[in-house]
């Protein structure tokens, strides 16, 4: 018999359910750093990251005991898809979305594209310096671009795990990495900045 240790997060959800608190435990052990990253990267705020961390597992603990969570699906994708949207209803009750401005050009090119290839310190003073600039530009982006970026880019996802997350379509994750992009390449533009690695 597998200990707690050796089980899926699946399995320990499961566990969970069936009384086993430690089990819980583990869980948000496992889970914790990558949901409040996630959390503060979109809302920029530690305080704020707190409250919606808190309450996305309050949600988490309740829906478990509810037995709304199934196992045909990765837990961390369900905790995400709470923490999501938890997130948009604190951007709902906060603040607007800003109305983003479609630019002439529509060129979808990886902006700053590859790893980052470090051959001398100066390469790798100006590759620290893109990232940072990119960094930067991405937090002036709109929750929902910020968004889909950071899981995209950080977590690694793909464009149906995002819109499974977010609750959207396909096409509307992969519209709001189109127009971050488009952003981020007029941010770019405005204050001359060169977003190639080298």
């Amino acid at each position: 018999m597998k200990t707690l240790e050796q089980m899926t997060n699946e399995e320990l959800a499961i566990m969970y359910v069936e009384g086993n608190n430690r089990a819980f435990d583990l869980l948000l052990s496992r889970l914790q750093t990558k949901i409040f990253s996630y959390i503060l990267f979109i809302v920029r705020d530690h305080d704020t990251a707190d409250d919606i961390f808190q309450e996305t597992f309050l949600k988490v603990i309740s829906r478990l005991q509810q037995g709304l969570y199934a196992t045909t699906g990765k837990f961390s994708a369900w905790v995400m898809r709470i923490a999501h949207n938890v997130i948009m209803d604190w951007y709902r009750d906060h603040s607007a979305e800003r109305t983003v401005e479609m630019p002439e050009e529509n060129n979808l090119q990886n902006i700053g594209s590859g790893e980052m290839l470090v051959g001398n310190i100066e390469g790798r003073f100006v590759n620290e310096q893109i990232m940072n600039d990119i960094r930067h530009m991405m937090a002036k982006l709109p929750a929902s671009q910020r968004e889909v970026v950071y899981m995209r880019f950080y977590q690694e996802m793909s464009f149906k795990e995002i819109a499974e997350t977010t609750s959207v379509s396909i096409n509307t994750a992969l519209g709001r990495m189109r127009y971050a992009i488009i952003n981020m390449r007029r941010m770019a533009r405005e204050n001359n900045l060169t977003l190639q690695v080298v």
